[in-house]
C-alpha cells in the first residue's frame, strides 16, 4: 500500500521546493508535481501519453479522468512506499475525482493534505521577485491566486472533515518549513 501526501498552497508558497527537499533527503519518498507526471507519461510513448499529448500540445486541459489515471498510475509505479504530490487538487472536481479513485483496491492511501499557508502579499512578493518567466507579473499572479483561492475553502472543509488537513506556516525560512513538514510526514510513515 502506497502512502500519499498532497501539498497545496498559493503560487509562491514554496510547496514544490519544500516537497523536492523532503524527497531528496529521504530514500523512502518520491515527489511529483502534476505537470511533471503528464510530461513523463507523454515521454513514455504510452497510449495514455499520446492522449495527454493531444490535449497539452494544443494548450488544452487534460480531461479529469485521464489526469486522475495518470496520477494514480504514477503513484502506484513510484519506486518508494511514500509519494508526495504538490499542487493537487486545484478544484472541487479534481478533489472528488481523486477521492473516487482512492479505494482500498487502488493500493494508495491518502495520509494527509498539507497546506503551506502564506498571505497573498508574501506570495505576490515571491512570485514577482523570482522573475522566472513572462508570466511572473501582477495580472497573471492575480488570476493564479483567484484560481487557487476560489475552491480553497471547499477543499479545506472536505479534508478537515476527514481529519487529514494539516496547515504549516509558509512565511518562515525554508529550513524551518522543511524541517516541520519533514517531521510531520516522517511521523505518519
Amino acid at each position: 500500500m502506497k502512502k500519499l501526501f498532497l501539498i497545496i498552497g498559493a503560487p509562491g508558497s514554496g510547496k514544490t521546493t519544500d516537497a523536492e527537499l523532503i524527497a531528496a533527503n529521504n530514500d523512502a519518498i518520491t515527489h511529483y508535481s502534476a505537470g511533471d507526471m503528464f510530461r513523463a507519461e507523454v515521454a513514455s510513448g504510452s497510449e495514455q501519453g499520446k492522449i495527454i499529448d493531444s490535449f497539452i500540445s494544443k494548450g488544452n486541459i487534460v480531461p479529469i479522468e485521464i489526469a486522475i489515471k495518470t496520477i494514480v498510475n504514477a503513484i502506484v509505479k513510484a519506486p518508494t512506499p511514500v509519494v508526495i504530490i504538490d499542487g493537487y487538487p486545484r478544484s472541487k472536481e479534481q478533489m472528488e475525482a481523486l477521492e473516487a479513485y482512492l479505494t482500498p483496491e487502488s493500493g494508495v492511501e491518502l495520509i494527509s493534505v498539507i497546506e503551506v499557508v502564506v498571505s497573498e502579499e508574501v506570495a505576490r512578493d515571491r512570485v514577482l521577485g523570482r522573475g522566472r518567466g513572462a508570466d511572473d507579473n501582477n495580472e497573471v499572479f492575480d488570476n493564479r491566486m483567484k484560481v487557487y483561492t476560489e475552491p480553497l475553502q471547499l477543499i479545506q472543509d472536505f479534508y478537515e472533515a476527514k481529519g487529514i488537513l494539516t496547515k504549516i506556516n509558509g512565511e518562515r525560512t525554508i529550513e524551518e518549513i522543511v524541517a516541520e513538514m519533514d517531521a510531520f510526514i516522517t511521523s505518519k510513515i
